[in-house]
């Protein structure tokens, strides 16, 4: 399953480097055998450490991102030989998966990762974990409390929309009259609400594009080649399409193909392997990806395995892990698909 290579060494290394630098830089007027104001816990890193089981509870893996989140918790986990995971089945009723992770509770897992299927709906048992003395590690859809969990990761849906509003205001800021459409995720989804907001600010720093029409899919090839074909029929020319998920993206490039149309690029989202394939051949109107990297889900196993073995991040002087980390959503275009598509999702 793809992974960083360098992305552990960078995040989970050892500390030494840090103290070592930091050491350097504050003893000119210091005692020789003071001590460094600096935390001396070791980093997470590969060497095997504390015996940790994790549990984790993903939704069903009906999408493609879903199921790539599902196999990098997995890929991680099997990395490490002081790591046991507890993987549920997965399940998008909330009532499933809220048994689910009770289950793991009952059986006193070290740490949980949970992917909620709905963060509002799941907060009681993240509450319930973490008052069980269970850090939980809350990945991607928050839950409502910041006492239901230890640390979130997850991606930044509004950073996601504006990036790709940026990569296409670049590339049009020469056109006058430039006319954009957006094939939207679900709409009662607070994510996608955050990611057209991001987009639409964007093009605010760009008076000569304007978005000319907006239709909401429903993250499937089939809801993306339908509401893609509504938008084509409607408007006879564009110059831009921001299409916020590369599963459904599937759908939009079928019905760009049956219409013939090719007048316009087009940016996609979340950094399908599919999408990236594309982009590197540059023989269609799919010119870019902005990323939602279910990598992330590698890196919650990274931070469990820290609080597990009471470890924290190289690089930083606090004893402990974060509370809360956000991912950069980088645009992957022909320049630099070549670095990102080991990460590609099937």
């Amino acid at each position: 399953m793809p992974q960083i290579p360098s992305r552990r060494g960078l995040l989970f290394g050892g500390a030494a480097v840090g103290a070592t630098a930091l050491l350097a830089s504050c003893t000119s007027n210091e005692p020789k055998n003071s001590k460094p104001a600096v935390s001396d816990r070791p980093a997470a890193d590969d060497k095997p450490g504390k015996p940790v089981t994790i549990g984790f509870a993903g939704p069903q893996a009906d999408h493609g991102w879903l199921n790539a989140i599902n196999e990098n918790a997995k890929n991680r986990a099997e990395k490490y030989s002081d790591v046991t995971l507890e993987i549920t089945e997965g399940s998008n009723d909330t009532a499933a998966q809220i048994g689910q992770i009770e289950t793991l509770i009952n059986k006193k897992v070290d740490v949980l990762v949970i992917l909620p299927a709905d963060g509002k709906a799941l907060t009681q048992v993240g509450l319930k974990a973490m008052r069980a003395g269970i850090p939980v590690v809350n990945l991607d859809r928050i839950f409502n409390s910041p006492q239901a969990y230890r640390c979130w990761i997850g991606g930044d849906n509004y950073g996601m929309g504006f990036n790709a509003g940026q990569y296409i205001g670049e590339k049009l800021k020469g056109k006058q009259n430039a006319k954009v459409v957006e094939l939207a995720g679900l709409d009662n989804l607070e994510l996608t609400r955050q990611r057209t907001q991001g987009f639409d600010d964007a093009l605010k720093n760009y008076p000569n594009i304007t978005k000319v029409a907006r239709q909401a899919a429903e993250f499937t090839v089939e809801s993306g080649q339908a509401k893609m074909a509504q938008l084509l029929q409607a408007q006879k020319r564009i110059d831009a399409l921001w299409n916020h998920d590369d599963d459904q993206g599937v759908g939009a490039l079928r019905a760009i193909g049956q219409a013939g149309r090719d007048e316009f690029l087009m940016v996609g989202g979340a950094g399908a392997l599919s999408a990236f394939e594309q982009i590197k051949q540059d023989k269609g109107v799919l010119k870019a990806t902005v990323l939602y990297p279910p990598t992330m889900a590698a890196s919650a196993i990274d931070l469990a395995r820290a609080l597990g073995q009471g470890k924290g991040v190289s690089g930083m002087a606090e004893f402990e892990i974060p509370a809360s980390i956000t991912l950069f959503s980088a645009v992957v275009d022909k320049t630099n698909v070549d670095q990102y598509m080991p990460t590609g999702f099937r």
